[in-house]
């Protein structure tokens, strides 16, 4: 099938309006504009801070708990990594005033589409099991069985979005979400070794051990996460922002990086100072949702479990509509397929099959896995993102630098330097922890 030919936003006319009373499925921009009540915030602000779901919550959990403070100079290169790969998105959207899954199917024809779609399925489908995994093991902490606590959840946010009434309830969900800010005052509360805090930030401390390279490879999943690419550029471009007026749009997506990613380093802080520190430096891994809670008792005392539990859960509600959703129009609307919540089976089969299944999917993995297994999965689910995370980046770096489509804009030397290379290091990690599976199961003794 032929390319389409690809216009900047610069060289092509004007939009028409639609015709009053024309039918308009609904586009991206339904829930771009989700967060629209936080109106003062920009979709960089957004978009990092989203990052700090479930999964990486528990993520950034085990850092501390296992290793102390041993991942706070990655997450400064990480910052830095997840600055640039966001600038780039949203640079593409004001450029070209066109989302991520419409770029790659006019750049790269129906299959390059179809691959970069099936990733971001995969991926946001490994997320949305994650979150049902939360809730899972939330429900522990609040005496109920996940096999009643999990399929309500499901079903209940299959027909708050299929019956129209999310908008009314996802303002509750974002407010329970406000509980993780209480990490870091519990991070302070906590009485670190700040000497220590400050050495391991500024001072690499690397462990050569699988457990250290897994989580290494979870961290950077999670916190630059397949789904952000897609939100942030489709969200400049939803907004209509044009280079022009683009100067705050940068400034926004530096600093959502800055301010998110302060929040995962003091949720790292606030474990290790509590858990990892009662571990007498060894060490613990996380297994149940109790333990993730502890970092957060010097602040709450033992209200920690229930402020722990609905932040979670407000998280997990809230990533288990929007993901499912935003899947489900990224690829109906890059192939052309009928979409919309407003339409039955019958009409949107594509759409309503995506959504529906991914939830279902998740629902049922999360029901299926042992409940001391689903912390585990949740780490699992991050690390898996960070290797499925190289190929979308190669398909937004051959965009961003591509002339005939963002003409003066591409990227300069350094962007492309920091954006190639976290690429190649995610995929030489991926690659490592590959050999290194592969070796454990032909009982090659490995470093612990």
């Amino acid at each position: 099938m032929a390319r389409q030919a690809i216009v900047p936003r610069w060289r092509r006319p004007a939009r028409r309006a639609t015709p009053t009373g024309s039918p308009r499925p609904w586009r991206m921009g339904r829930f771009v504009k989700l967060f629209a009540f936080l109106g003062f915030l920009g979709p960089g602000l957004i978009a990092a801070t989203a990052g700090n779901d479930v999964g990486g919550v528990v993520t950034y959990s085990s850092d501390g708990a296992q290793f102390g403070y041993g991942f706070l100079w990655a997450m400064v290169l990480i910052t830095v990594s997840m600055a640039v790969v966001q600038e780039m998105c949203a640079r593409m959207g004001a450029a070209t005033g066109k989302g991520l899954s419409d770029l790659i199917r006019e750049r790269f024809g129906v299959r390059g589409a179809a691959f970069a779609m099936l990733t971001l399925l995969v991926a946001n489908a490994l997320i949305t099991v994650s979150e049902f995994a939360g809730i899972a093991a939330v429900s522990e902490l609040f005496h109920v069985s996940k096999f009643l606590a999990v399929p309500v959840a499901a079903l209940g946010v299959w027909l708050l979005v299929t019956r129209g009434s999310y908008g009314k309830v996802e303002k509750v969900f974002l407010l329970m979400t406000l509980a993780f800010l209480a990490y870091p005052i519990a991070a302070i509360m906590a009485h670190p070794d700040w000497g220590q805090v400050l050495r391991q930030t500024v001072v690499p401390t690397v462990h050569l051990s699988a457990a250290y390279l897994f989580l290494l490879i979870g961290t950077i999943g999670t916190t630059i996460t397949p789904y952000m690419q897609l939100y942030i550029q489709s969200s400049v471009a939803e907004k209509g922002v044009t280079m022009k007026h683009y100067a705050a749009e940068r400034a926004d997506t530096y600093f959502g990086a800055i301010f998110s990613d302060l929040i995962s380093a003091f949720i790292i802080i606030a474990m290790g100072a509590t858990v990892f520190v009662a571990s007498g430096g060894v060490g613990v891994q996380i297994t149940t949702a109790e333990q993730a809670a502890l970092a957060l008792t010097p602040f709450v005392g033992r209200f920690a479990p229930v402020v722990f539990g609905v932040g979670l859960v407000g998280a997990a509600l809230l990533a288990a509509a929007v993901l499912p959703l935003t899947t489900a129009y990224a690829i109906t609307e890059t192939f052309g397929f009928e979409r919309g919540v407003s339409f039955s089976f019958r009409a949107a089969p594509i759409f309503n099959g995506l959504f529906t299944g991914m939830l279902a999917f998740g629902a049922l993995v999360a029901l299926i896995i042992p409940n001391g297994l689903l912390i585990q999965l949740m780490v699992l689910v991050q690390v898996a993102n960070g290797v499925l995370l190289p190929i979308l980046l190669i398909f937004i770096l051959r965009l961003v630098n591509d002339r005939r489509i963002m003409g003066r804009y591409v990227n300069g030397r350094v962007q492309n330097v920091i954006a190639w290379g976290t690429t190649g290091i995610l995929i030489l990690l991926s690659a490592t922890l590959v050999i290194i599976t592969i070796l454990s199961l032909f009982g090659v003794p490995l470093p612990q």
